[in-house]
């Protein structure tokens, strides 16, 4: 895959394990549609890019 998106607030999307998922990624880039999770979360699980909804550019700070 490339590109994780999440398109829900179920508990079982809150406790994923990131850094697994980003390893199996041939490119890890995850779409958070439910801002679950943050950009530096993201970041720290070895994805590299990250994308949400109705949150600000974290580079443009």
């Amino acid at each position: 895959a490339d590109l994780l998106v999440i398109l829900t607030e179920w508990n079982e999307f809150r406790a994923l394990d990131l850094q697994a998922l980003a390893k199996g990624m041939a490119t890890p880039r995850m779409a958070d549609l439910r801002n679950i999770y943050t950009y530096e979360d993201a970041l720290a699980a070895g994805f590299s890019d990250y994308e949400s909804v109705g949150r600000g550019d974290p580079a443009a700070a």
